[in-house]
């Protein structure tokens, strides 16, 4: 019959339940159209809450706060709750095809109630689930990690010192275990072998805190040392000494924890730091590291450990494995001169080190034969065993190739001790300084530069080591030199160079006694000076760090007046520091000025007076405008905007234009328009380093890789773009097209925060260098690199291989709808560290990265 109803009821109870879902108070099919309406607007206002929430929660957890388990469980249940609504709509377009009679009844009843009362209950959860999600606090204190493990150096002679010191460390009645001996001979590598130990051995300690204290012995750096590790907040940093040594005896007070203090040169006061004092009911231990035996006695060390030269076979062993038997066996003559040139570096592993790799190079028994002697007669000039090995020391030092290599190194000396130097940044010094020249590769970089780092760490005068940065993921490389080193480049500095270095004190105010008459470079870096009330005449100085301290009241116009042969300023770091005197134009010799991280909202209209200026950092300011630096500034070369206020618009783009020898360029943008403008100046794009892109608004994002050929670091932050595309293609060269290439050759970097739109990051493909990536609440995103996009992608550039090849660091983190990286895991045989937080589709499956055979 044309216009009956097919109901399947067998029984009077399924009838009874029908004429209830038809006629009773509750008619889900007659409502099922509109509760499925209000049940999609209902989930979308759910996921916008939820994306607000992650925001949030991320914001805390960069400032190193961990979420609140109620916050997590919400979340958890949104996930939950996402993926059913998800399920039931998928039944919609059926469901809704069945409903007649003027959607009071359906063609399948019995089915169509049953889905209306879902819709119906579900439409109650997440209505009220919305309601639970409003949080007043959405992150708390992160519970410290136990240990944090440091890189080991090969070592020689050791293994027994460690078994000593862990076993003195592990005795009940043992508490305080003190480890002495000379600079060099190896205490740090102990320590770090008993720090690295820790987290591998079971043990019962609640947590490890390892503090550098250095010559400058500040209580105040202690104890920020030890509460970074305790507290994820930032509100101690404000606090006076009492009361950061109060909460510090508080959370100590109810741990077991090591405390290990590398470098002391005087007993410290536990007290007045806030240490609890270990005690066999605490079970609580404190290893420390000192050149001086009686800094043992005045710790009252229950245990104390002396670390010796190594012995003279072992001394050998090690300068012999340096050198290199292809070396040794060059004359029969080398390997006697060898042994006596060993004798020289009195078994002291960082002599031996250094030394030795000085002597691998020398391939003529004469080379050996000079080096013997002049070992020989410098050793007799010190009495002291200290002296010695500094004038051993300088041997390695003299042999550096030029002076300019020579300054180089001695510049690293500016830095406080244990100071991490990034690379980049004390390259741009060495150049501003007239070390070496401005020539810049493809990419911005100074070979040069690179050149004499590598050169210096091979010949064991500065360690390679990498340094973490609040707003990258993963580390930057840098170099830092061993304290003896420093002694001995101090040393040699404080005459040749006229250096005087007064960094990482508790300065407030600037010395007296600095003669500033005669001095070449002064470092006061690191300390707390307030004010600047003197007026030095310094005809000669080139180099001034200013640079982290606390210049609230800024700096008098007087400060400046004479200083004429001045290069290097910087004063970044200077976080109160608000605005430039006008006389700051009297520095007509000035090549690099550096105020990054500082509250500069504006510079001088005399900039004019800074005609040699090639550097300006303003990263991290507050700058608003860069009007002017086009007509005042024709000879620079480095202009770094990120993360300062200026967001590049047109005005920027013609003032920017008038650089001509423009070579480096960090900025923001947040006009797609304005990108475009950007790369259509190939000139200009081509300077481009590193690019945040924050709330920004397009259909499409196009990237051209001839444009951009030196980004190294991209940013796209807030933002809702649809699609990402890159290009290739020359806007200004149509003869070099089928030269240019498809890929970003130095983008190492991408960090993508925030963007709405995409389902798929395919275009990653295209950044093949790509060492970090971070890609965190984008709610759109469904996989990084799409299976169907990558093979058109590999048909037109056949040399596209896996992705991510050399990628070392990746944080997938408040991606809810992410379901896989790529079609099939690829190998990452550099992958260090990973982070996969809230991503609840992701199958672990994904995560298994195969290595490379």
């Amino acid at each position: 019959m044309g216009g009956c109803i097919s109901l399947d009821i067998p029984c009077d109870q399924a009838l009874n339940q029908t004429c209830s879902c038809l006629f009773g108070d509750r008619n889900y099919i007659h409502m099922m159209k509109a509760n499925l309406g209000a049940l999609e607007t209902a989930m979308q206002k759910l996921r916008e809450s939820r994306d607000d929430l992650l925001t949030r929660v991320s914001i805390e957890e960069d400032k190193g706060l961990v979420r609140l388990a109620q916050v997590e469980g919400w979340l958890s249940r949104v996930a939950s709750i996402d993926s059913q609504v998800s399920d039931l709509l998928k039944d919609k377009p059926t469901e809704t095809k069945r409903l007649c009679v003027f959607r009071y009844c359906s063609t399948k009843c019995i089915s169509s109630c049953e889905y209306g009362k879902k819709v119906s209950k579900k439409l109650k959860e997440v209505n009220e689930l919305k309601s639970e999600g409003d949080f007043k606090d959405v992150a708390g204190k992160r519970r410290a990690a136990k240990v944090e493990t440091k890189r080991i150096q090969t070592t020689v002679g050791l293994d027994s010192m460690v078994e000593k010191a862990w076993n003195s460390i592990m005795k009940p009645e043992r508490r305080t275990l003190g480890i002495y001996g000379m600079g060099g001979v190896g205490k740090t590598t102990l320590l770090t072998h008993i720090n690295n130990k820790l987290e591998k051995e079971v043990n019962g300690f609640d947590v490890v805190i390892w503090v550098v204290v250095s010559k400058d012995l500040q209580y105040k750096g202690i104890q920020d040392q030890i509460l970074r590790r305790l507290r994820a907040d930032q509100e101690w940093e404000g606090e006076r000494e009492d009361g950061k040594a109060s909460s510090i005896d508080d959370i100590l007070g109810r741990k077991k924890f090591v405390l290990l203090l590398d470098d002391l040169w005087s007993a410290v006061d536990l007290n007045k730091i806030g240490v609890p004092r270990p005690t066999q009911e605490n079970g609580s231990k404190i290893v420390f590291t000192t050149r001086k035996k009686e800094v043992c006695r005045h710790m009252r060390a229950d245990d104390k450990l002396q670390i010796d030269c190594l012995p003279a076979n072992e001394a050998w062993e090690l300068f012999r494995s340096i050198v290199g038997e292809d070396t040794l066996k060059l004359h029969q003559d080398i390997p006697a001169l060898a042994k006596q040139i060993c004798e020289k570096c009195y078994g002291l592993p960082l002599a031996l080190n250094v030394i030795g790799k000085a002597m691998s190079c020398k391939k003529d028994v004469h080379e050996w034969r000079h080096a013997n002697k002049v070992l020989k007669t410098s050793s007799h000039e010190f009495p002291g065993m200290e002296e010695k090995i500094l004038s051993v020391l300088k041997f390695s030092y003299d042999g550096l190739k030029d002076e300019k290599v020579k300054s180089c190194f001695l510049y690293c000396s500016l830095f406080p001790e244990d100071y991490e130097i990034k690379k980049e940044e004390l390259i741009e010094y060495w150049i501003s300084e007239g070390f070496i020249k401005g020539e810049r590769d493809e990419d911005g970089s100074n070979n040069e530069g690179y050149d004499i780092i590598g050169s210096l760490v091979r010949a064991h005068l500065l360690m390679e080591c990498d340094t973490k940065s609040f707003f990258q993921f993963g580390f930057i490389p840098a170099v830092k030199m061993h304290d003896v080193l420093r002694e001995m480049a101090l040393w040699i500095g404080k005459e040749e160079e006229k250096q005087c270095v007064k960094s990482g004190g508790k300065l407030c105010r600037i010395p007296e006694d600095i003669n500033w008459s005669v001095l070449r470079r002064i470092s006061l870096m690191s300390n707390q000076i307030e004010e600047i009330s003197c007026c030095p005449e310094c005809p000669n100085l080139s180099t001034l760090f200013l640079r982290d301290n606390k210049l609230e009241e800024g700096i008098p116009g007087k400060f400046f007046q004479f200083m004429p042969a001045l290069v290097v300023l910087d004063l970044s770091r200077n976080r109160t520091l608000r605005e430039l005197p006008e006389e700051i134009c009297s520095l007509i010799s000035l090549q690099y000025l550096n105020l990054s991280r500082t509250c500069i909202s504006s510079l001088p209209v005399c900039l004019k007076g800074l005609r040699k200026l090639i550097s300006l950092d303003l990263e991290f300011s507050r700058l608003k405008s860069i009007d002017g630096i086009g007509t005042s500034l024709p000879n620079l070369q480095v202009l770094k905007l990120y993360f300062s206020s200026v967001f590049i618009d047109a005005r920027s783009i013609e003032v920017l234009q008038l650089l001509e020898h423009l070579k480096i360029l960090t900025g923001n943008v947040k006009d797609a328009l304005m990108l475009e403008s950007i790369q259509r100046v190939e000139r200009l794009a081509s300077c481009v380093q590193c690019l945040w892109i924050s709330e920004m608004s397009a259909e499409v994002l196009t990237l051209n890789t001839v444009a951009l050929d030196g980004l190294r670091k991209l940013d796209i932050e807030s933002s809702k773009i649809s699609e990402i595309k890159i290009d290739w293609k020359s806007k200004e060269k149509e003869d070099l097209l089928c030269n240019s290439s498809p890929y970003f050759k130095h983008l190492s970097r991408i960090a993508i925060f925030g963007l709405e739109g995409p389902k798929e990051l395919s275009w990653l493909l295209f950044a093949p260098n790509l060492k970090h990536l971070e890609v965190s609440i984008s709610g759109s995103i469904e996989e990084l690199i799409n299976k169907e996009k990558g093979m058109s992608f590999r048909n037109v550039h056949p040399e596209m291989t896996v992705p991510f090849p050399k990628l070392e660091s990746l944080d997938l983190s408040y991606l809810p709808g992410l379901k896989r990286i790529c079609s099939s895991p690829p190998a990452l045989p550099h992958l260090k560290n990973i982070i996969v937080k809230d991503c609840p589709n992701l199958p672990k499956a994904a995560m298994k990265f195969p290595r490379h055979e």
